[in-house]
């Protein structure tokens, strides 16, 4: 007689360890991560010198959202279209994955996310009975993993969360995954998947990665921050002149105190003296007018061009053309220096979709081994299809296409000349099935055609065809 092995209700002392040290990690990134979040929303807090704003104005705040830009113009080049087989195979098991876990619009947060806080995580595991793999984007604010650089893999996982004001920790391990919540300052097991994959179901979408820093970095650099918080304050110091001295200032000489009294005799106030449009002065003893002048307006322009001058060198920062951050210059750029301005961008852009792109193939190979049972094999490659980053005009796209094709370099039924033409994988689906069944119908009419033009059978004298 066997006693059956039931799960663990309380973690063991190894896992209780090991979610101590990764709740450790994931709390000591925490501020860093909030921080550029903050910058990213524009709800940063100044760093005010203490010299130029007076106390009443403390509690003014300025916002520029270039790092907003910066990181929004990036991720808006890297659009994920499909996954498809590399033999070229029929790829709707992989349709029918991303489709069920609206992966295309996910990977999109994905991406900004990655882009912000310089990591994402992206967790697999079994879906609901019958449905397919369950493939979820995590933000570093919830999860964090302990890596192993050699292997390239994770050795552990936790993400956390709170449901119904109760915390949940989920610990990922490579033979099983862990669902515990704190229970009187306690962890108390409520679920265990034992999925005996030899690995932990967990991913990190690294952005800006060394070879000494798997971690990842932000777009938002302490150089970026650091030109936000200046051009914040020159902003910032625009709003103090206008109040202090965007009105000029007037004097006048030689006036008596009845000049600022009312019919009364009660004195005008400061506001009520400058706002009056008719200054009525009378000649004193003498007989001489008093003297009215006005101090020259403060001009704006001075603090304008240099924030024009931070807008360029945070160009060259976040590799984004100077115009998408509001730097204008008197003769307008052509279309060419337009597009060649663009070019750090679209690189950067095509990097990202090379590091990205191993982290998705990654997870959908990872949704296959949980919905097999066994990971698909290793020759059959996954490839991610992408949107063009660089954005050529449709014209541009369609001659290179043609000329290929006319140059008898790809075939002219390749559907990689419709990629190249622009058309995104729904539409180069929609022209295949135009071409079946326009050739289907091509080969119904020359079989009516040849059954037309046959000659009759000859028929013989007992009715049968010689």
């Amino acid at each position: 007689m066997t006693i059956p092995e039931l799960p663990l209700l309380t973690l063991s002392d190894d896992e209780l360890q090991l979610l101590t040290a990764l709740r450790s990690d994931l709390l000591s990134q925490r501020f860093k991560l909030e921080l550029l979040d903050a910058y990213f929303n524009g709800e940063q807090v100044i760093r005010d010198l203490g010299i130029s704003i007076p106390p009443q104005l403390k509690g003014l705040h300025t916002v520029i959202g270039w790092p907003r830009i910066g990181v929004e113009a990036l991720e808006q080049r890297l659009d994920l279209e499909a996954f498809r087989w590399a033999d070229g195979s029929d790829s709707s098991d992989l349709d029918e994955i991303a489709e069920s876990n609206d992966l295309y619009d996910e990977a999109s947060l994905a991406h900004l996310d990655a882009l912000t806080y310089g990591r994402e995580y992206v967790s697999v595991g079994s879906g609901e009975e019958g449905d397919p793999p369950l493939i979820t984007f995590e933000s570093p604010l919830d999860m964090t993993m302990f890596w192993d650089a050699r292997l390239r893999l994770a050795t552990a996982a936790l993400r956390e969360s709170i449901e119904d004001g109760v915390r949940i920790a989920t610990l990922y391990l490579p033979d099983q995954t862990v669902y515990a919540a704190e229970v009187d300052g306690g962890w108390e097991v409520f679920d265990r998947d034992e999925h005996r994959l030899g690995m932990v179901p967990v991913l990190r979408m690294a952005n800006r990665q060394r070879t000494a820093d798997r971690i990842g970095r932000s777009e938002i650099t302490p150089e970026v921050m650091s030109i936000t918080d200046a051009a914040c304050r020159r902003l910032m110091g625009i709003e103090v002149a206008a109040e202090f001295f965007g009105a000029p200032q007037r004097y006048i000489l030689g006036a008596s105190e009845s000049a600022f009294q009312d019919a009364e005799g009660n004195a005008k106030s400061a506001w009520e003296t400058y706002i009056g449009r008719v200054l009525a002065l009378e000649r004193d003893e003498n007989g001489d007018v008093p003297t009215v002048g006005a101090f020259t307006a403060h001009d704006p322009s001075g603090q304008t061009r240099i924030i024009d001058l931070y807008a360029r060198i945070m160009s060259s920062q976040l590799s984004v053309p100077p115009h998408m951050l509001g730097y204008t210059s008197d003769n307008p750029a052509s279309a060419d220096a337009i597009r060649s301005s663009e070019g750090a961008l679209v690189k950067k852009a095509e990097r990202r979709i090379r590091r990205f792109s191993a982290t998705h193939r990654d997870a959908m190979r990872l949704a296959l081994w949980f919905r097999d049972g066994e990971p698909p094999p290793k020759e059959r490659r996954i490839e991610c299809v992408w949107r063009n980053p660089a954005t050529p005009t449709i014209a541009a796209q369609t001659d290179a296409a043609v000329k290929l094709a006319q140059a008898g370099i790809i075939p002219a039924e390749s559907d990689v000349l419709l990629e190249m033409a622009g058309l995104t994988e729904e539409q180069r689906r929609r022209v295949a099935a135009d071409r079946r069944r326009a050739q289907g119908a091509a080969l119904l009419d020359r079989l009516a055609q040849v059954a037309e033009t046959a000659p009759e059978p000859e028929v013989g004298d007992g009715g049968d065809s010689l």
